[in-house]
């Protein structure tokens, strides 16, 4: 596989980073932690379906003067899956409670990205500790009434048939890097040439590490089957909404609704971009949750 340089290596290199891993329900749960160790305000961050920590690091790139710590979610990237629940909505709230009693983390502000806001939202919302939230490219409504729904009821038969596909066929139908590759393009909105190929890199490399066809379909049918307006109106924190002007999953007007089911939420859109703010504007993302939690510490 061609190694694309990344746009963001050397704003990346200049934090220090540390690997590490600890055991929640079952899973040996790798986590990276990034920045100050010392600093007084510690992130923890989670990332989308099918990826792994990589996603979030052009964000944490443009971050300063916090500690972050990024899991890999249990059955994805470096960590396994979880014994002790299923990998739905429910099993990852109990994890994710699990992995900040284990590192004692009840201060830390959450930050949760696409599957990763369904997760930390319904966790904030059955009470898992946190002074305040943000959400990026947040799920705000069901998958298929967005505003390419045909997409969903293309993914939607895909997993069904990798499910029903005998193990190992199933396994690499998940992994058919055409595919993963088509997910790709549908998502990236960039028309930056270098950029393009970049992203389309990311998701050949860490698209596809997952420990096994259940893992994928378990999480599959939860990314499809909640989103965050279920939980929103139980959710006393401030958070943060920071949303696309482009996402094919959840269109502007669903993210201001969302916004209102809150009881102290506030929504950015950033302009021109798609369901891959990670990838494509991580910059504008780190100044909305800078100035955000900036907010918090001054209260």
């Amino acid at each position: 596989m061609t190694v694309v340089p990344s746009p963001y290596a050397a704003e990346l290199a200049r934090v220090p980073v540390t690997e590490n891993e600890v055991e929640v329900l079952g899973s040996t749960t790798r986590y990276w932690e990034y920045g100050e160790a010392n600093s007084a305000t510690t992130l923890v961050v989670v990332h989308g379906f099918r990826g792994d920590h990589h996603g979030l690091e052009p964000v944490i790139a443009q971050l300063s003067g916090f500690r972050i710590l990024s899991p890999d979610l249990p059955g994805f990237g470096a960590s396994s899956p979880l014994t002790g629940a299923a990998h739905d909505i429910d099993g990852y709230g109990r994890w994710l409670r699990g992995f900040l009693d284990a590192l004692d983390l009840h201060d830390a502000v959450l930050v949760g990205h696409s599957f990763g806001s369904i997760v930390v939202a319904a966790a904030v919302a059955d009470g898992v500790p946190t002074p305040r939230m943000v959400l990026i490219n947040p799920i705000a409504a069901p998958a298929l009434s967005g505003p390419r729904g045909v997409l969903t009821r293309f993914a939607v038969f895909y997993y069904w048939l990798a499910a029903v596909l005998p193990e190992g066929a199933g396994f690499a139908l998940l992994r058919n890097r055409i595919i993963v590759r088509g997910m790709s393009l549908a998502m990236v909105k960039t028309r930056r040439p270098a950029l393009r190929r970049w992203v389309h890199e990311q998701h050949d490399r860490y698209f596809s590490a997952f420990a096994d066809r259940r893992v994928v379909l378990e999480a599959f049918r939860a990314s499809v089957g909640s989103d965050v307006s279920e939980f929103a109106p139980g959710i006393d924190q401030p958070t943060l909404l920071v949303a696309a002007e482009r996402d094919d999953i959840t269109t502007v007007a669903q993210q201001q609704r969302l916004r209102d089911l809150f009881p102290s939420a506030e929504l950015h859109v950033i302009r021109g971009v798609g369901h891959l703010i990670h990838y494509e504007t991580p910059h504008t993302a780190a100044a909305h949750i800078t100035r955000f939690v900036a907010r918090g510490q001054r209260s």
